[in-house]
Order: structure tokens, then sequence, then C-alpha cells
């Protein structure tokens, strides 16, 4: 069946081309010791996958509607992010008994404090008060809390294994947990309580756009999925290279693991922001604690049946230093998000809480 040609019209080229070329750069310099010139052209790649990956987001949101559109990058990008955690443990073995442990918990500190902080930010810089729904903000907040309590705070206080680790049983029954848990939110997100979600307001003006095809939906569905598997691909072939820097400045090797992250979260951040800026709060919340929890909820099932299919160890309790961040994180992002309005306050204090982060992460 032939396909109108003019359903490519309100597709932009670039929106096309980048994509391709970012798989091209992709497949080029995953070479095992990539020169700086290739490297160069990855972290060119990678800025622009993100940005092409977060308009075909949009476009999907404007097809799909709110918090549809939110949840399908969030998730796109998480399943992603487990692939590669699951690989890399497959392949490092004990060596990475702590890798999921240390993804999910500088997720959770990246977004809670810095996404949450920079989307206050750039939102109350322009528009002073920011509004939302607290309806729309809490119930993510309270599966967080229960998620990473759970997961990454008792098994240092369980008796059944030594360590900081779950027994076979305790893994399974977190996996379950987590899987069911984030489930549920998804059901009342999208279904029951879908309201809660949506922006209102002046929030909503661009509700009346004519929304694009379906098959331009589709496309850029194929397209998002392409840009996310270069961003991760991309991120992982830098990964080197970062190790190097690391190494060289002395840090801890647990940093690699944050600058991953950090380049991983960037489609997700920077839709965040977008939405901010247009004083579409409740948007930017969705994306971010959608991720932290689509994260917690679909990263721990996955590397728990991987633990226990390879019998490979797996540390997720915290030490005490990053358990300490981590109640402070929670406890200041419920008096954030739990009163319906911000200011830049907030926000200052969320990237202060950032960057003691990174501060610690680099001088432990």
């Amino acid at each position: 069946m032939a396909i109108n040609r003019s359903l490519f019209d309100n597709v932009p080229l670039w929106s096309l081309a980048v994509p391709i070329a970012a798989c091209v750069t992709l497949a080029v310099s995953g070479g095992s010791s990539p020169g700086w010139v290739l490297l160069s052209c990855a972290a060119t790649a990678l800025i622009a996958s993100v940005l092409v990956a977060v308009h075909h987001a949009e476009v999907i949101a404007h097809r799909v509607g709110e918090p549809f559109g939110t949840l399908v990058l969030a998730l796109a990008v998480t399943v992603i992010e487990v692939s590669l955690i699951v690989s890399m443990m497959r392949s490092a073995g004990a060596a990475a008994s702590s890798l999921a442990r240390d993804t999910v918990f500088a997720t959770v500190m990246i977004i809670c404090n810095g996404v949450v902080g920079l989307c206050l930010l750039v939102g109350s810089l322009r528009h002073h008060v920011l509004a939302f729904r607290v309806e729309g903000t809490t119930p993510p907040l309270a599966v967080l809390t229960t998620l990473t309590t759970l997961t990454l705070v008792l098994p240092t206080f369980t008796t059944s294994t030594p360590g900081p680790t779950f027994s076979s049983a305790q893994l399974v029954f977190a996996g379950v947990i987590s899987l069911v848990l984030y489930t549920v939110f998804v059901f009342v997100q999208t279904g029951r309580h879908r309201d809660f979600f949506l922006p209102e307001g002046a929030e909503s003006e661009d509700a009346h756009a004519v929304p694009p095809a379906a098959f331009v939906a589709w496309l850029s569905f194929a397209l998002l999925l392409v840009s996310l598997v270069a961003v991760v691909g991309l991120a992982k072939v830098l990964a080197p290279s970062i190790e190097r820097a690391v190494a060289a400045a002395g840090m801890p090797q647990g940093v690699v693991g944050v600058a991953i992250a950090l380049m991983v979260l960037l489609p997700e951040t920077w839709a965040a922001v977008r939405a901010a800026a247009r004083n579409r709060m409740q948007i930017s919340f969705n994306l971010s604690l959608g991720s932290a929890l689509a994260t917690i909820g679909l990263t721990i099932p996955a590397v728990a049946v991987t633990a226990i299919a390879l019998g490979l160890p797996l540390s997720l309790g915290l030490p005490a230093k990053e358990v300490a961040l981590l109640a402070l994180t929670l406890l200041l992002t419920s008096m954030t998000l739990t009163g319906g309005r911000a200011t830049v306050l907030q926000g200052a204090v969320h990237l202060v809480v950032f960057a003691v982060f990174l501060f610690l992460a680099m001088v432990p």
C-alpha cells in the first residue's frame, strides 16, 4: 500500500536524519579504541540524539495526550537503560555486584535534586510562582519513597545474608513488589485518576492544536526508539574515556556511574526543563518523577532475575553516607511537592543538595 507523501510534510528532515546519522556514528565509533575525532563526533551525536528524542516524544504526547506522552519517554529510556545494566552485569559478573544499586541511587538523586531543582529554577525565574496539582505529585512521591526504602535501605539491615544483600527469597519478593507497585501507579496515572496528572489552566493552552496524523505519530515512536538506542550506545562508547579521566583525576570509580546516568537521563531532563520554561510544571513533574519510578520499578525486577539466574552477587544496600543523602532528598522533595506552589528558593535548595551529592561522589 502506497504511503501518502504529503504525510512527511509535517516531519522535519533533521528529525529523520539525526537518528540515522547517530546510529552510523555509533557503529563507526564502537571499536575498541576510537580516537579523539570519533569521540568528538560521538559526543556531538549524543547531544543531537537527545534533542531529536525530545522532539519525537513531544509529537507522540500531542497525539496520545497527557500523561501518556510523558510515560512513553520515561518507559522507553528506562527499558533501554535496564537493558544496558543487565548486559553489563552479564559481561562483568561479580565485579558489577553494586552496579544496579549505584545506578538506581544516582538516578534518584539526579532526578529528585538535579532535574527537579533545575525545572523549578528555570520555571520560577520566568514565571515567579509555580503552581501544580498536589494530587498529581504526592502519589508518585509516596511510591518513590516506598520503593527506595525497600530496595536501597532495607538490604543493609536484613540478617538472612551478610552484607548489604538480600537472600534469594527476599530478592524475589522485592522484585515482585517493585513491579506490582509500579504497575499500580501506571494504572492510576493513565486510567482511574488520569485527571490528577493533567495540566490545568494556562498550562493546557496548546491542547486545541491539531494533533499529528497516526502515521506521523508511529514514525516518531520508531525514531524515538532509534534515538534512545543511540543515546545509550553513545554513552557506553564515551564511558571508557570518562573512566580514564576519572582515574587520572584520582576520583572514585563510582563517579563513572554518575556520569553515565547523567548522559542517559539527558532526554528526560531536556524535556522536563522545556516544559518548566513554558510553565507546564505538572508535565515536568510527570516526566521527572515518572522516570525515577520507572527506573526502580523495572530495574530491580530485571537485575533480580539476572542475579538469580546467573548466580551473581547483588549488593543493594546503601552505605550510611548515601542513606543520609537519600533521606534528606526524600524529605526535601516531599516538602516541595506537597504544597502545590513553589518559587526559586525551592529550586535553589534542590540544586544545592545535588551539588553536595556530586561533590561527595568525587570527594567521598
